[in-house]
């Protein structure tokens, strides 16, 4: 389906409720969810009816606390599961784990993700800036001072966002594969990752030439990134200085995306940014609650039949990339 048909046929949540929901004989993961927007998607997955949710986090701790606090307010159908997404035998012990419980998976939500900066929160408390500021680009020279962005920050940021992402995912397509409707793989971006905020002309029309695009196109821009970072060099090269790892991460993660669903035509595959939402990723600056910021992850997950694929979508709607 191209983006022009999407634009057509889906535009709101109102209408896929109305197009019925057939989610409660599937089975759900979702990627670094003990807390923010992970959990509260498995929460609202659960309550959707979604058959089981699995809610991974890294933490085994945290993760079955998180679980446990879910199952204990009525949601039988939420089981834990460790998983470090950096990791390739965690990734694999969940595999056979959804592989022996279940047979298969019918979505996938890849919430997990590092911010990829160093940050002195009370300094940036201090800054006191506001949110339109940050929603627009404005805030990148008043941060400069209190977010730093090291090679290690960095490079743990896109092993993160962008190849820890693509490593669950690969892992888990066989069992998605199985799936009646064909799967659900929602990826979690973020504004930041626009193209349109992304000053390097080249990095921009690689990552957007979605008819030439492939994953070691999107690579390669990730470590023509990572070379001028160590080169201290991103500004001169035309790269984002507002959160710059973050940023480049989810715009390959983006990328990937759209790569994915030509790949993969009978699934629906889409990324979304979930809003500004008041999370410890952005050091609670968002202005929007976690209930809200999981509506749009949780309306591509339970997309119906024929439902877009290859898309960007800003919370609930669909936006350009």
């Amino acid at each position: 389906m191209t983006e022009p048909e999407t634009r057509q046929n889906f535009h709101s949540t109102a209408e896929m409720a109305q197009m019925g929901n057939p989610a409660q004989d599937w089975y759900a993961v979702v990627t670094g969810a003990n807390k923010g927007i992970g959990l509260e998607t498995v929460r609202q997955l659960a309550a959707a009816g979604v058959a089981a949710v699995v809610l991974t986090a890294r933490d085994e701790r945290r993760g079955r606390a998180a679980a446990a606090a879910l199952v204990g307010s009525g949601f039988s159908n939420v089981l834990f599961h460790q998983l470090d997404v950096l990791d390739p035998l965690s990734i694999a012990s969940l595999v056979k784990f959804i592989q022996t419980r279940f047979g298969r998976l019918d979505i996938l939500v890849n919430n997990a993700g590092a911010c990829g900066s160093v940050v002195d929160e009370e300094g940036l408390r201090a800054l006191n800036i506001d949110p339109e500021t940050w929603l627009s680009g404005k805030a990148t020279n008043l941060i400069q001072g209190v977010i730093k962005t090291t090679y290690e920050t960095a490079e743990e940021c896109m092993n993160t966002n962008y190849y820890g992402c693509k490593g669950v995912t690969e892992a888990l397509l066989s069992l998605l594969q199985l799936s009646p409707l064909g799967g659900r793989i929602v990826n979690l971006t973020s504004l930041s990752g626009e193209l349109w905020r992304i000053p390097n002309k080249q990095a921009r029309n690689e990552l957007g030439d979605v008819e030439n695009l492939t994953e070691e196109k999107v690579e390669a821009v990730i470590q023509r990134f990572l070379h001028d970072l160590k080169d201290n060099a991103l500004e001169a090269n035309g790269w984002t200085m507002m959160l710059p790892a973050y940023s480049i991460s989810k715009a390959a993660l983006n990328a990937y995306t759209r790569v994915l669903a030509k790949k993969y035509p009978a699934m629906c595959i889409n990324c979304v940014h979930p809003g500004y939402v008041n999370t410890d990723l952005n050091w609670h600056t968002g202005t929007m609650t976690t209930e809200e910021g999981a509506r749009g992850p949780v309306m591509l997950a339970l997309l119906p039949h024929g439902g877009p694929t290859g898309c960007y979508f800003d919370c609930t709607e669909v936006a350009p990339f």
